[in-house]
């Protein structure tokens, strides 16, 4: 993923790997003490994703933990899975949460505890400067364990959404921020289109008032509102309609129609809430 430009304020990249897995372990603690006391039928409600339970949402945090244990333990393991995959993006995220949804609830539940402590040992592990292969550029520790961060809240919100519960948004968002800012160029890229040239300005308002700043003060294209409503964005959990994410200017406009902070292919997003 491409920097989008300076990136200041509470940048998740240069934050040390035991911060960034302290605050992993607590995002997976929220979603997981929604999940635990759910009965089978539960565990089968249907999610805002097509075709998802909250089973298949969890199978898939268990597979993509899975995934990010073996690109750091055996990376010539893990590019021998990432061929497979790539070479059927439009089924191997599907047919990974199906594997997983084939399990009892409980044995599911164990699964994703067990390999969320695995994964966090290993990148406790893992020597300074490392870097791992991922379905699309290498990661450092510090950006792996923010984009494990950034699926957990992600695929947190769709088993929120399914339960009917609000979940207070928490200054862990700013790590979801960060990798949407740096993913800008990417959104560009996956949608066959060239990254502008300059980068662009993000001013946004975290849930306790403070200020996250992205990119050089006096650039012209300019993104700014709430930190939760543009995690929504760049997670696709939200229609751009229904955010308060404004942008001056027609490439940060532009962006914020095709904005994405996960790798892979553009995702088909969510209809505005009046359309559903």
């Amino acid at each position: 993923m491409s920097a989008s430009g300076p990136v200041s304020g509470p940048a998740a990249g240069g934050a040390p790997v035991h911060g960034l897995l302290g605050d992993l372990r607590a995002e997976s603690e929220e979603l997981d003490a929604l999940v635990a006391p759910l009965d089978p039928g539960g565990w089968a409600l249907a999610t805002p994703s097509p075709g998802w339970s909250i089973a298949h949402q969890i199978a898939h945090l268990t597979w993509t933990d899975r995934a990010a244990l073996l690109a750091v333990t055996d990376p010539e393991a893990f590019a021998e899975e990432s061929e497979k995959a790539l070479a059927a993006p439009g089924s191997f995220v599907d047919e990974g949460a199906a594997a997983g949804v084939s399990l009892p609830p409980a044995q599911l539940l164990a699964r994703w505890r067990e390999g969320r402590v695995r994964l966090g040992d290993a990148l406790r592990a893992s020597p300074p400067g490392a870097r791992f292969p991922w379905y699309g550029p290498p990661m450092s520790a510090a950006s792996l364990v923010t984009a494990r961060l950034m699926e957990t809240w992600a695929h947190g919100r769709d088993i929120a959404d399914a339960l009917g519960v609000r979940r207070e948004p928490t200054a862990r968002l700013r790590h979801v921020a960060w990798i949407g800012v740096r993913a800008r160029d990417y959104a560009y890229l996956v949608h066959g289109e060239r990254p502008p040239a300059e980068p662009f300005r993000v001013e946004l308002t975290g849930p306790d008032g403070e200020s996250w700043t992205y990119g050089p003060e006096d650039a012209a294209q300019r993104v700014t509102g709430p930190a939760l409503d543009f995690c929504l964005l760049v997670t696709q959990r939200a229609h751009r309609a229904d955010l308060a994410v404004r942008a001056e200017g027609a490439d940060a406009d532009h962006w914020l129609d095709i904005a994405q902070a996960f790798a892979g292919p553009a995702g088909a997003g969510r209809a505005p809430e009046g359309a559903r």
